[in-house]
């Protein structure tokens, strides 16, 4: 039976799985990754993280900026940090002045996250800076730093890949994902995000107010 099963022909076009290299995930080892905390901080962290970052419970802006700068976070003035928000390494990341953190975002920054002033993190967002070789028996890390440069604004549940440049005020729509390097003043969109139009931004005399009728991107 096993042999007529193994001798069967296989759809046109199917590789042979016994022809393939196998991923074998008892041999991973990423020992030669430096978290750049020692185990003490990295349990506090999350314990902290849990009680006062990512807690609902917590409903104090500057506790939870307080306690990600305790661990290492450069986080500038007049930064907003929504509830349930996960920094996976907060000696990992950098924010500008003036930037919005929505609620659920999940900063997964084994590499360094660099985030400019008045970006705009739609809730659900996620910046990934870690990744496997696929092609690699031991699905090897890879590891890459995400940078967003001032006035980038990522949509909701949108996805920022290792290794990306969101170029100035680059804009990035709801539930895309960005795995290349995003020009400035441009928006993109789908998966994989692909330049849709300019960003047009109004002079900064205009008078803050209602928003007109714009494309919903959130």
């Amino acid at each position: 039976m096993s042999n007529h099963l193994h001798n069967k022909s296989l759809p046109e076009g199917r590789p042979d799985p016994d022809a393939q290299g196998k991923v074998d995930l008892s041999r991973f080892n990423n020992a030669w990754f430096d978290e750049g905390a020692n185990k003490l901080k990295w349990g506090l962290w999350f314990f902290f993280n849990v009680a006062f970052v990512y807690s609902p419970w917590n409903p104090f802006n500057n506790i939870r900026k307080s306690v990600l700068r305790l661990f290492g976070a450069r986080i500038g003035k007049g930064v907003i940090v929504k509830p349930r928000v996960q920094v996976k390494f907060p000696w990992n990341l950098e924010v500008g002045d003036h930037c919005w953190i929505g609620e659920g975002v999940w900063i997964e920054n084994q590499g360094k996250v660099t985030i400019g002033s008045n970006c705009c993190l739609s809730q659900g967002a996620v910046i990934m800076t870690g990744n496997h070789n696929y092609k690699s028996p031991t699905f090897d890390l890879i590891v890459k730093p995400v940078t967003l440069e001032d006035g980038v604004w990522i949509g909701s549940h949108a996805m920022v890949t290792q290794g990306v440049t969101c170029g100035s005020h680059a804009v990035l729509a709801v539930k895309s994902v960005a795995s290349k390097d995003l020009e400035p003043y441009t928006i993109y969109a789908g998966h994989p995000s692909e330049a849709v139009r300019k960003r047009e931004i109004g002079s900064s005399n205009s008078t803050p107010g209602r928003g007109g009728e714009v494309k919903q991107l959130r």
